[in-house]
């Protein structure tokens, strides 16, 4: 993978956020890494992450023909508000995952990759929030570190540097990365457990589910 020493240590992640990501941002053409997500067109922050997988900020239903055209099955929608209303006259699917940046957990990061490997099988996807860069921006990134192997470092220089637009919720989003226990994560993953911690309250509803059941 080509690489671009941005950020030269995860613990100067949260420094370099706050003092450069703006003046990257608007010089990012010239450093901008081939392995980063691509543009497409010139509207709604529209990027292709992989052949099945792109990103967007909010869309409407002005997008649906760009969405038919890349062909598009799926949207995941990271946001309170549905996309119902826009996407009701196309046949292209609608899964919603709610969750703020400065709240996310393990098992928002499950649910999402989750939602985007079966949706996958359906054809490319679209994932997106209000402007496609904190919350949006965080997904991919785990994305790219979970199930393609990037290094934190690699995601989090994409994340905060590919011109996605700036963020008050990046520094939320790298703190999660920072801390992020990413083998735990791709078992958790594997095993179709919603959460790394048999703790958290999905895993506590699944066991007593489950419970429930046996003593039927």
């Amino acid at each position: 993978m080509f690489k671009i020493r941005l950020l030269p240590a995860l613990g100067l992640a949260l420094i370099a956020l706050f003092t450069t990501v703006d003046a990257h941002a608007q010089g990012e053409s010239s450093i901008r890494s081939p392995e980063w997500a691509q543009p497409v067109g010139d509207h709604y922050n529209l990027h292709q992450m992989t052949p099945t997988l792109y990103r967007s900020a909010l869309l409407d239903g002005d997008a649906v023909p760009v969405l038919e055209k890349l062909k598009i099955g799926t949207v995941i929608n990271f946001l309170p508000e549905p996309d119902s209303a826009w996407l009701k006259s196309s046949g292209i699917k609608e899964v919603q995952i709610t969750y703020r940046t400065n709240h996310v957990d393990d098992s928002d990061v499950l649910a999402a990759l989750r939602a985007i490997q079966e949706a996958q099988a359906n054809g490319p996807v679209l994932m997106h929030c209000k402007h496609g860069s904190d919350r949006t921006g965080l997904m991919a990134a785990m994305y790219r570190v979970v199930i393609q192997g990037w290094s934190k470092e690699d995601a989090l220089n994409e994340m905060t540097l590919g011109g996605f637009g700036s963020s008050d919720g990046f520094k939320d989003g790298v703190r999660y990365m920072m801390r992020a226990d990413v083998d735990k994560l791709r078992t958790a993953l594997a095993n179709g457990d919603c959460s790394t911690s048999p703790f958290a309250l999905c895993s506590m509803k699944s066991w007593i589910g489950t419970t429930v059941k046996d003593d039927k």
